[in-house]
């Protein structure tokens, strides 16, 4: 019997791959820095369609509660147990201001 690493199915090379701790680092990098910077973009956008002040004050809040929202966002993608509850934990709430804005936005 061969037990070169070649000789084993594809899928459990595959799988060999994925179970290596850097790429849950990696991922959770790119959740806190992409996913974060998302986050933040979204808010600010609703923020500024969103609040019934004057535009260059809702402008003002929202990128500061962005700040604020994208500091949590890294926190987050490594407080959580998996890679993927810091993908979603962030991407949803990153939908929603999307979605949020885009109502807003239509009704302006």
């Amino acid at each position: 019997m061969d037990s070169t690493p070649l000789a084993s199915p594809w899928h459990n090379r595959l799988l060999g791959f994925f179970a290596r701790p850097w790429l849950g680092v990696l991922s959770r990098s790119l959740a806190a820095i992409v996913g974060g910077y998302a986050l933040a973009a979204t808010c600010s956008m609703f923020f500024a369609v969103a609040l019934p002040i004057a535009r260059s004050q809702a402008v003002l809040t929202g990128m500061l509660v962005a700040i604020v929202l994208c500091a949590c966002a890294a926190l987050w993608a490594f407080a959580t147990r998996s890679a993927l509850r810091a993908w979603l934990g962030i991407l949803l709430p990153t939908a929603l201001f999307w979605l949020g804005t885009q109502w807003f936005g239509g009704a302006a």
